[in-house]
């Protein structure tokens, strides 16, 4: 596993909670540094990217946009930090943040792959599919748009093309339980993996996952993984402006962080939706750093790892 950096993302410009932007701190404070260290992988911290002084002149058909100059501003400047992590040999943590701030890491792995020679795949552990478009979106919010980026949707202008769209069998949405009716017509037209709680309930998390991780080794791909708050049930992680009932519960989500970690498949990473002014003395930002433990080796149990040759 190549080194880690730390890149806080502290975005509130995707939705209207306001809050996210003190998530890097949150995280950092829960312990994220040490944890990493004591499992043998002393992090790199480049702080926090911030927001350049003047922001591009844009407009969009769509009048319930929110924040959108904003928004565009961050991607920008998220997608040049991760490419240049990415480039340097490092797995770039992303630190957010609302989940806009996939709109920029997944672009800057795309465009870091692309120059590889290696696909991309995508792994979606959320409540949402986030599958709109700007133009698509009834709330605004473009924190739900980030997956549709990745597909190479239209209706994104002013967002510059997405360097490299992922085809359909490259992305896996996990834990998925809140689909709006315009994303479900969407996604039924293409062939993404979509493993809502109906399927983790009938076939279990390690199945699906385990499919999807082999297709990545078989493919030599590199493993963007993206984990919102709110793939987690809200009674263990309530730090997130749109919980969901019905999530995965403490150890399912263990289970998932394993099993990345034992591919050794993960290339880069983003921790979203940590809203600390909805927290319980700091529970769900330290549940995501236990999270994060499990992403980088710790174990639960003392077990063999299932290795990938």
């Amino acid at each position: 596993m190549n080194p880690p950096s730390l890149i806080g993302a502290p975005v509130d410009s995707g939705q209207r909670q306001p809050g996210c932007l003190m998530g890097p701190a949150a995280l950092r404070v829960a312990g994220l540094r040490e944890t990493l260290a004591a499992l043998g992988h002393p992090a790199l911290d480049r702080g926090d990217l911030a927001l350049p002084e003047s922001l591009p002149a844009c407009d969009s058909p769509n009048r319930a946009l929110d924040q959108l100059p904003a928004t565009l501003a961050w991607t920008a400047t998220i997608r040049e930090a991760v490419e240049a992590e990415l480039a340097e040999g490092r797995l770039p943590i992303l630190l957010g943040g609302d989940h806009s701030v996939a709109l920029g890491s997944v672009a800057g792995a795309s465009a870091h792959a692309t120059r590889a020679g290696r696909p991309l795949f995508l792994l979606w552990l959320d409540a949402h599919s986030d599958f709109h478009t700007p133009r698509s979106t009834t709330s605004g919010n473009l924190h739900g748009t980030p997956v549709a980026y990745a597909a190479g949707r239209d209706g994104f202008d002013p967002f510059p093309p997405f360097p490299a769209p992922l085809p359909p069998e490259r992305m896996c949405l996990f834990g998925i339980r809140s689909v709006d009716p315009a994303e479900h017509a969407a996604l039924a037209e293409c062939d993404i993996a979509v493993n809502d709680m109906r399927v983790l309930d009938e076939q279990g998390i390690a199945a699906p996952l385990r499919a999807f991780l082999d297709l990545v080794q078989a493919e030599n791909g590199m493993l963007h993984v993206s984990l919102d708050v709110d793939f987690l049930d809200p009674g263990i992680a309530p730090a997130v402006g749109t919980t969901v009932p019905g999530g995965a519960t403490f150890r399912e989500a263990h289970l998932v962080c394993e099993m990345i970690h034992e591919t050794g498949l993960m290339t880069s990473l983003d921790l979203v939706e940590l809203n600390p002014f909805l927290d319980d003395r700091g529970r769900t930002a330290r549940l995501m750093v236990d999270l994060l433990g499990s992403l980088m080796g710790r174990k639960v149990f003392d077990r063999p790892t299932r290795l990938y040759a």
